[in-house]
């Protein structure tokens, strides 16, 4: 053997002849069964192979790859197990030249068919498939830096490669019998296939490029549909651990969209296949956390949100195609149910990764989705569209509350945009309770900032504040700006809220948290004083109780107001207010208990029904309150006026009692009136037809004024030069002949009533200022 080295490095021109000598007597040998000389010729060219590399190898290693080949091709699998490990020898030598002819399909082809081998004996069929895996690590080792080489990344060779780590990595029968400790694992153990698939697969998909990530994951997703692997999910939660780990982190979101295709083309498989995608997409974006989601990230939510939608459809109609019958209704519509809620929880995963500016563009995007019968969106009529309309409405309000609660933003006014609150407050007024509670839940989660909300998560009238180790921050000139805008409307639909009959104690619950939040976090003076006086209304809902609402509704109300003036006084330290809130409460601990939480938020509320007879002293006085205040500095002219919510047309369009009769649109418009609205005749009554008719008038003026822009604009590109020449110099004409007058009036003014200008010192001056001298407005220099 170091004569045959010397030989072939001293004339390395005959290193082909060599190769093609060991080659011819290798085959011969392996077809006479004489092993022995073939384990010589294999170790011959092993030896010649590590120690030659010079520019004429090529040739050589044809001749190798021959042999290799014919080994493969063998039956026996020792010899198998010899020509892979050439193969890997090889593999791991850097050739300095590059080779334009060598073809890898049958290496690639036969290392796969090795991988999934069934062989009787299991330590063979363990050693056949650690070699196929070896070999195909040798391959893409060999390929993958080379452009000039058979391209590796093509789906025909990555179908046959992936597959079969796969296939391997699915196969934890020795996994399972593996010693807990592994160092007391044996050599065989720690070597198993499953192991080495494992690290070969990370291998290729760490080399892989932006360009591949495609051919790569696509296999993936095809084995995982044909084996039945996404409802345990197990297995492909883990593999997608595994990819996403492996693959360079700028191209995360490659994979995450390749996921939501695979998605979207198994919209009509079972709602268990569907769930296990989406499972792995949840698990894949918190990863793909540390790179990017990428620029589409839009696109994303939509394709959730299309399938949530589609769930819902599926789950009315009992069937994938709403021709057929409805055979496994029951089933299927607990399935779906598990679907939506993966899809929730997905969308809360990937909005958690998004920086804050995506998250607050995501939630615009998810409110805009929901049917609300105040927006332009076709709402479904009819049972049926009832029935799709509210589960979508609570769906996607679901998925707004995971996005929000993750959601941090200090700025109130870039947290919740105009657009986006309007849309999510009309939803508020909507008669479903449960649609109400998830809008108070969202409310909630953007306004707690320092995580007070569990601490009012009971109802009570404490007598020491202090126990609730309250976070409160000075309120911020944003927050200010936040509650000028936005304050009255919070407050109206607060109000409307209460009025509700089909609150439960979860929405009392729900708005106090809310009332004492606002107070904790938004407030300044003007923010609680107006509190004060919409928990004083929202008594007098109750006191009045035109509503007719339930004693259970009425008691809980007055129990809401107690607990919340009972913690605003102790913020606000005033100790006359503490004082008057503090003697109520007792009063109605000894006269009415059933006024305060502590009886009405039980699981069997002590109510009374002579609620109409109630003394004076059981209740909070507006005037009382706001004598005490008005002493410490607060505005007492504010707190002694009654709140009144403003009317909008928000309640003609959500289907609900209006409260027109107490407040009229005239009132409001007459208050706003200039002062000398005593002259003027009688205001015209504002009706929906006079509104409509000033907005058509208002359009027709502005089309017309377009339309005259038009025709200018039209004219002067496409008129004769003459005639626009005419057309300006008689306007020049008519401007000269103006500016004449202007002139003619300035150089000889008229007589003043007594037929002199008298100077500022009293002497008569007939002559008149030089037009030189004279100031003259912009407009009439020509």
């Amino acid at each position: 053997m170091e004569k045959l080295t010397f030989y072939a490095l001293s004339a390395p021109e005959k290193l082909d002849r060599i190769g093609a000598y060991l080659s011819e007597r290798l085959i011969r040998d392996v077809s006479r069964h004489r092993y022995g000389y073939v384990c010589i010729a294999m170790e011959a060219l092993d030896q010649l192979l590590m120690a030659c590399h010079c520019q004429s190898i090529n040739l050589f290693v044809e001749s190798f790859l021959k042999m290799v080949a014919k080994l493969l091709e063998s039956e026996k699998p020792n010899l198998q197990i010899l020509g892979t490990n050439s193969f890997v020898k090889f593999a791991n030598i850097e050739e300095d030249t590059p080779s334009y002819h060598r073809s890898y399909d049958f290496f690639v082809s036969r290392f796969s068919e090795m991988c999934h081998s069934s062989h009787d004996d299991p330590d063979i069929r363990t050693k056949i498939r650690m070699s196929g895996i070896k070999g195909l690590q040798g391959v893409v080792r060999k390929t993958v830096n080379d452009e000039l080489q058979a391209n590796i990344w093509d789906p025909q060779h990555m179908d046959k490669i992936v597959p079969s780590l796969l296939f391997n990595l699915q196969n934890v029968e020795e996994a399972e019998s593996r010693s807990p400790s592994p160092l007391q694992a044996t050599e065989k153990e720690k070597e198993s296939p499953t192991e080495l698939a494992e690290r070969c697969l990370r291998e290729l998909l760490g080399r892989a490029a932006y360009g591949n990530i495609k051919n790569a994951i696509k296999p993936v997703l095809i084995h995982l549909d044909n084996h039945s692997l996404w409802e345990p999910k197990i297995f492909a939660t883990s593999c997608f651990r595994i990819i996403m780990y492996s693959i360079q982190p700028q191209h995360s979101h490659l994979v995450i969209q390749q996921l939501l295709g695979h998605l979207d083309a198994n919209s009509k498989s079972a709602a268990t296949v569907r769930a296990g995608i989406v499972e792995v997409l949840s698990e894949a974006a918190v990863i793909a956390a540390s790179g990017s989601v990428g620029p589409t990230v839009l696109e994303v939510f939509n394709t959730l949100l299309r399938q949530l939608r589609l769930s819902i459809d599926y789950a009315l109609t009992g069937s994938y195609d709403c021709a057929a019958g409805a055979g496994t209704k029951i089933i299927k519509e607990h399935e779906e149910r598990m679907f939506q809620e993966a899809v929730i929880k997905t969308i809360g995963s990937f909005a958690s990764t998004l920086p804050t500016y995506q998250q607050s563009e995501v939630m615009v995007f998810i409110m805009n989705k929901v049917p609300l019968p105040s927006s332009q969106q076709s709402i479904e009529a009819g049972k049926a569209g009832e029935n799709r309309n509210r589960l979508t409405q609570i769906m996607l309000l679901k998925s707004l509350l995971q996005v929000s609660v993750g959601f941090q933003c200090s700025n109130m006014l870039t947290a919740l945009p105009s657009a986006f609150l309007d849309r999510l407050l009309s939803a508020a007024l909507m008669e479903d309770a449960e649609i109400r509670l998830f809008v108070l839940e969202i409310l909630i989660s953007f306004i707690d900032r320092h995580g007070n909300r569990q601490k009012f998560s009971t109802i009570s009238t404490i007598s020491d504040i202090s126990v609730l180790k309250l976070k409160v921050d000075k309120c911020s000139r944003q927050d200010t700006v936040f509650m000028k805008k936005h304050g009255q409307q919070l407050y109206r639909h607060i109000y409307l809220i209460c009025k509700e009959e089909s609150n439960a104690q979860a929405h009392y619950e729900a708005l106090y948290s809310m009332l004492m939040l606002i107070s904790i976090e938004l407030a300044n003076e003007e923010v609680v004083v107006d509190l004060i006086r919409l928990v004083l209304a929202v008594q007098e809902i109750a006191q009045i109780n035109e509503d007719n609402l339930t004693a259970y509704n009425r008691c809980a109300l007055f129990a809401l107001g107690a607990a919340y003036l009972n913690l605003i006084s102790q913020l606000t330290t005033v100790p006359t207010f503490c004082q008057h809130i503090h003697e109520v409460i007792q009063m109605r601990q000894k006269e009415a208990p059933y006024l305060l939480p502590e009886d009405v938020f039980v699981e069997g509320p002590r109510l009374s029904k002579s609620l109409d007879h109630l003394g004076p002293e059981v209740f909070f006085w507006q005037s009382k309150i706001s004598e005490v205040l008005g002493g410490s500095g607060y505005n007492s002219d504010r707190l002694s006026t009654p709140y009144i919510p403003q009317l909008t047309d928000e309640d003609r369009l959500s289907k609900r009692k209006s409260i027109g009769e107490t407040i009229s649109l005239q009132v409001e418009v007459e208050s706003r009136n200039s002062p000398e609205r005593e002259q003027r005749a009688p205001a015209e009554e504002i009706t929906y037809e006079t509104l409509k008719k000033a907005i058509v008038d208002s359009v027709a003026v502005e089309e017309q004024e377009r339309e005259r822009r038009r025709q200018v604009v039209e004219k002067f590109q496409k008129a004769p030069f003459e005639e626009i020449a005419a057309h300006c110099g008689a306007r020049a004409t008519l401007l000269q002949s103006k500016l004449n007058q202007i002139f003619e009036i300035t150089i000889r003014p008229p007589p003043s009533p007594s037929g002199t200008i008298t100077a500022a010192y009293g002497q008569p001056q007939n002559h008149s200022i030089p037009v030189y001298e004279m100031k003259f407005p912009d407009l009439c220099v020509y």
